[in-house]
């Protein structure tokens, strides 16, 4: 387990060297409550590049030591990338092993205490539609091994909780 949190730290901390940048790529967002999803996450009894399908990607509230924040289905605690550019992740492919976006083939669901409204799906430049809240695309951390944890708050002071009113939480 020390071997993992030192890995993920160290992963944290080359991507921190790596800077902002990304490519010009437009994005897409769309809001609605219909669809089915894929949702890529981290949990203690899978790895993290594990995929799963799921009726419908859906982002809730949930409680943290850091307060109420935006959680998806299984209760991850949810993150931004301080270096995205909008909408359009800048996070390098292989990082995304320990930060994986929320991934949907249509539009996510609003769950208690989210706001339907800053929920969205923005197309990334690999062709995959990511879910996004407040402009934010959003992310979960493998370092997370239940509800609630919030290990990845200020990593490489450039991944933070998003709150439930969907607003980075520094």
């Amino acid at each position: 387990m020390k071997r993992i949190a030192i890995g993920l730290v160290a992963g944290a901390l080359a991507l921190s060297a790596c800077g902002g940048g990304s490519d010009s790529n437009s994005s897409k967002s769309t809001n609605s409550t219909k669809s089915t999803a894929t949702t890529k996450a981290a949990s203690p009894s899978s790895s993290a590049s594990s995929t799963t399908t799921a009726a419908a990607a859906t982002v809730k509230s949930g409680d943290t030591s850091l307060g109420k924040v935006a959680v998806d289905a299984g209760g991850k605690t949810l993150y931004l990338f301080a270096n995205d550019q909008g909408t359009t992740s800048s996070v390098p492919a292989n990082i995304l092993t320990a930060w994986p976006p929320i991934k949907a083939t249509g539009t996510p669901v609003a769950g208690p205490g989210i706001d339907a409204a800053k929920l969205g799906v923005a197309m990334q430049a690999n062709n995959e539609n990511w879910v996004t809240y407040n402009g934010h695309v959003v992310y979960t951390f493998s370092g997370d091994a239940a509800p609630g944890d919030t290990n990845g708050q200020g990593l490489a002071n450039v991944w933070y909780v998003i709150s439930a009113a969907g607003d980075k939480i520094g």
